[in-house]
Protein backbone atom coordinates (compact mmCIF):
# COMPACT_ATOMS: atom_id res chain seq x y z
CA UNK A 1 0.00 0.00 0.00
CA UNK A 2 1.26 3.78 -0.35
CA UNK A 3 0.78 6.19 1.79
CA UNK A 4 -2.06 7.83 0.36
CA UNK A 5 -3.66 4.07 0.73
CA UNK A 6 -3.10 4.14 4.05
CA UNK A 7 -4.49 7.27 4.62
CA UNK A 8 -7.95 6.87 2.42
CA UNK A 9 -8.61 3.50 4.20
CA UNK A 10 -8.74 5.18 7.50
CA UNK A 11 -10.58 7.86 6.06
CA UNK A 12 -12.89 5.34 4.66
CA UNK A 13 -12.72 3.32 7.87
CA UNK A 14 -14.20 6.54 9.89
CA UNK A 15 -16.68 7.20 7.29
CA UNK A 16 -18.46 3.64 7.61
CA UNK A 17 -18.50 3.27 10.87
CA UNK A 18 -20.15 7.20 11.54
CA UNK A 19 -17.25 9.05 12.50
CA UNK A 20 -14.76 11.43 11.68
CA UNK A 21 -10.66 10.87 11.46
CA UNK A 22 -10.46 12.24 15.01
CA UNK A 23 -13.80 10.35 16.25
CA UNK A 24 -11.77 7.52 15.33
CA UNK A 25 -8.64 8.42 16.42
CA UNK A 26 -10.62 8.99 19.66
CA UNK A 27 -12.72 5.51 19.58
CA UNK A 28 -8.94 3.98 19.38
CA UNK A 29 -7.76 5.92 22.40
CA UNK A 30 -5.44 7.54 20.40
CA UNK A 31 -4.53 11.98 20.50
CA UNK A 32 -7.93 12.71 18.77
CA UNK A 33 -5.33 14.70 15.70
CA UNK A 34 -3.81 11.22 15.42
CA UNK A 35 -5.49 11.14 11.71
CA UNK A 36 -6.02 14.63 11.24
CA UNK A 37 -5.24 15.76 7.25
CA UNK A 38 -2.45 18.34 8.71
CA UNK A 39 -0.62 15.20 10.14
CA UNK A 40 -0.25 13.43 6.91
CA UNK A 41 2.84 15.41 5.67
CA UNK A 42 5.56 16.75 8.08
CA UNK A 43 6.80 20.61 7.73
CA UNK A 44 9.41 19.71 5.41
CA UNK A 45 7.03 17.84 2.78
CA UNK A 46 7.97 14.73 3.89
CA UNK A 47 5.07 11.79 3.81
CA UNK A 48 4.08 11.25 7.36
CA UNK A 49 2.47 7.27 7.63
CA UNK A 50 0.36 5.93 10.22
CA UNK A 51 1.98 3.58 12.63
CA UNK A 52 1.04 -0.16 12.28
CA UNK A 53 -0.22 0.12 15.90
CA UNK A 54 -2.27 3.10 15.50
CA UNK A 55 -3.85 1.40 12.49
CA UNK A 56 -5.10 -1.87 14.33
CA UNK A 57 -5.73 0.35 17.23
CA UNK A 58 -8.52 1.83 14.63
CA UNK A 59 -10.01 -1.42 13.46
CA UNK A 60 -10.10 -2.83 17.40
CA UNK A 61 -11.83 -0.13 17.80
CA UNK A 62 -14.37 -0.28 15.37
CA UNK A 63 -14.33 -4.26 15.11
CA UNK A 64 -12.85 -4.33 11.63
CA UNK A 65 -9.81 -6.32 10.31
CA UNK A 66 -7.12 -5.52 8.07
CA UNK A 67 -8.94 -7.68 5.23
CA UNK A 68 -11.75 -5.61 5.62
CA UNK A 69 -9.44 -2.60 5.17
CA UNK A 70 -7.63 -3.66 2.47
CA UNK A 71 -11.31 -3.47 0.50
CA UNK A 72 -11.91 -0.49 1.36
CA UNK A 73 -8.45 0.95 0.09
CA UNK A 74 -8.91 -1.30 -3.16
CA UNK A 75 -12.67 -0.49 -3.51
CA UNK A 76 -13.68 -3.63 -3.41
CA UNK A 77 -17.30 -4.08 -1.92
CA UNK A 78 -16.77 -7.19 0.47
CA UNK A 79 -20.27 -9.25 2.01
CA UNK A 80 -22.36 -10.19 4.32
CA UNK A 81 -22.48 -13.04 5.61
CA UNK A 82 -24.31 -14.89 8.41
CA UNK A 83 -23.02 -15.25 12.33
CA UNK A 84 -23.83 -17.66 14.89
CA UNK A 85 -22.07 -19.08 18.10
CA UNK A 86 -20.23 -22.53 17.89
CA UNK A 87 -22.41 -23.28 20.69
CA UNK A 88 -26.06 -21.98 19.82
CA UNK A 89 -25.46 -23.95 16.00
CA UNK A 90 -26.10 -27.18 18.05
CA UNK A 91 -29.61 -26.30 18.66
CA UNK A 92 -32.35 -27.12 15.76
CA UNK A 93 -33.23 -24.82 13.10
CA UNK A 94 -30.42 -23.37 11.98
CA UNK A 95 -29.00 -26.01 9.36
CA UNK A 96 -30.79 -27.58 6.55
CA UNK A 97 -29.54 -31.49 5.46
CA UNK A 98 -26.75 -30.41 3.83
CA UNK A 99 -25.34 -27.86 6.43
CA UNK A 100 -26.70 -24.94 4.65
CA UNK A 101 -28.02 -21.96 7.36
CA UNK A 102 -31.53 -21.68 7.64
CA UNK A 103 -33.80 -20.09 10.08
CA UNK A 104 -33.79 -16.90 12.40
CA UNK A 105 -31.67 -15.86 14.82
CA UNK A 106 -28.48 -15.28 12.84
CA UNK A 107 -26.77 -12.39 12.73
CA UNK A 108 -24.55 -10.82 10.25
CA UNK A 109 -21.06 -9.70 9.41
CA UNK A 110 -18.65 -7.87 6.65
CA UNK A 111 -16.84 -10.41 5.28
CA UNK A 112 -14.28 -9.99 2.44
CA UNK A 113 -14.49 -11.51 -1.34
CA UNK A 114 -15.53 -15.24 -1.75
CA UNK A 115 -17.55 -13.67 -5.17
CA UNK A 116 -20.58 -15.76 -4.56
CA UNK A 117 -19.55 -18.55 -2.84
CA UNK A 118 -22.40 -19.17 -0.04
CA UNK A 119 -20.72 -19.58 3.20
CA UNK A 120 -21.67 -18.83 7.14
CA UNK A 121 -19.39 -18.04 10.05
CA UNK A 122 -19.13 -19.14 13.48
CA UNK A 123 -17.78 -17.91 16.37
CA UNK A 124 -15.24 -20.21 18.44
CA UNK A 125 -15.97 -21.59 21.63
CA UNK A 126 -14.01 -23.72 23.60
CA UNK A 127 -10.47 -24.58 23.74
CA UNK A 128 -10.14 -27.67 21.58
CA UNK A 129 -8.80 -26.22 19.01
CA UNK A 130 -6.07 -24.17 20.31
CA UNK A 131 -3.72 -22.39 19.54
CA UNK A 132 -5.12 -22.62 15.66
CA UNK A 133 -8.95 -20.93 16.71
CA UNK A 134 -9.10 -19.53 20.09
CA UNK A 135 -12.39 -18.67 21.86
CA UNK A 136 -14.19 -15.48 19.96
CA UNK A 137 -12.10 -16.52 16.81
CA UNK A 138 -14.95 -16.09 13.77
CA UNK A 139 -14.34 -19.08 11.33
CA UNK A 140 -16.09 -18.70 7.62
CA UNK A 141 -17.41 -22.19 6.56
CA UNK A 142 -18.32 -23.22 3.04
CA UNK A 143 -21.11 -25.92 3.17
CA UNK A 144 -20.36 -26.83 -0.64
CA UNK A 145 -17.03 -26.97 -0.74
CA UNK A 146 -15.04 -30.16 -1.48
CA UNK A 147 -13.59 -31.77 1.90
CA UNK A 148 -10.50 -33.44 2.34
CA UNK A 149 -7.98 -34.99 4.71
CA UNK A 150 -6.23 -32.58 6.67
CA UNK A 151 -8.73 -29.97 6.19
CA UNK A 152 -10.07 -28.03 8.73
CA UNK A 153 -13.64 -28.51 8.92
CA UNK A 154 -17.21 -28.10 10.90
CA UNK A 155 -19.30 -31.56 11.55
CA UNK A 156 -22.85 -31.68 13.04
CA UNK A 157 -23.30 -34.90 14.28
CA UNK A 158 -26.88 -36.65 14.86
CA UNK A 159 -26.41 -36.04 18.57
CA UNK A 160 -26.71 -32.18 17.21
CA UNK A 161 -23.04 -31.56 18.38
CA UNK A 162 -21.43 -29.02 16.14
CA UNK A 163 -17.38 -29.45 16.19
CA UNK A 164 -14.92 -27.80 14.63
CA UNK A 165 -11.57 -30.12 14.03
CA UNK A 166 -9.14 -31.27 11.78
CA UNK A 167 -10.19 -33.88 9.25
CA UNK A 168 -8.04 -36.96 9.77
CA UNK A 169 -8.39 -40.81 8.40
CA UNK A 170 -11.42 -41.43 6.57
CA UNK A 171 -12.91 -45.42 5.95
CA UNK A 172 -16.25 -46.22 4.23
CA UNK A 173 -17.59 -46.35 7.95
CA UNK A 174 -15.43 -44.26 10.62
CA UNK A 175 -14.80 -40.42 10.55
CA UNK A 176 -11.54 -39.07 12.39
CA UNK A 177 -11.60 -35.67 13.77
CA UNK A 178 -8.74 -34.48 15.54
CA UNK A 179 -8.56 -31.66 17.97
CA UNK A 180 -5.40 -29.21 17.75
CA UNK A 181 -5.04 -29.04 21.45
CA UNK A 182 -3.62 -32.17 22.59
CA UNK A 183 -5.49 -32.53 26.05
CA UNK A 184 -8.19 -33.17 23.42
CA UNK A 185 -8.22 -37.15 22.30
CA UNK A 186 -8.91 -38.17 18.58
CA UNK A 187 -12.86 -38.39 18.05
CA UNK A 188 -13.46 -41.27 15.75
CA UNK A 189 -17.06 -41.40 14.72
CA UNK A 190 -19.00 -43.78 13.08
CA UNK A 191 -19.83 -42.24 9.03
CA UNK A 192 -23.58 -42.32 9.99
CA UNK A 193 -23.21 -40.57 13.07
CA UNK A 194 -22.15 -37.32 11.35
CA UNK A 195 -24.96 -35.50 9.55
CA UNK A 196 -23.00 -33.36 7.89
CA UNK A 197 -19.18 -31.91 7.61
CA UNK A 198 -17.99 -28.44 5.36
CA UNK A 199 -14.74 -26.91 5.39
CA UNK A 200 -13.44 -23.96 6.96
CA UNK A 201 -12.04 -21.44 4.45
CA UNK A 202 -10.53 -18.62 6.45
CA UNK A 203 -10.58 -17.44 10.30
CA UNK A 204 -10.22 -13.97 11.84
CA UNK A 205 -7.62 -13.82 14.42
Amino acid sequence: MRHSDMWKGLDLLAERHGLSASGLARAAGLDPTSFNKSKRVSRDGKARWPSTESVSRALKAVGSTFEEFADLVEGRPGRSVPLIGLAQAGNDGYFDDSGFPVGQGWEAIRFPGLMDEAVYALEITGDSMEPIFREGDRVIVAPGAQVRRGDRVVAKTVRGEILAKTLGRTTEDTVELISANPAYPVRKEARSSIRWMARILWASQ
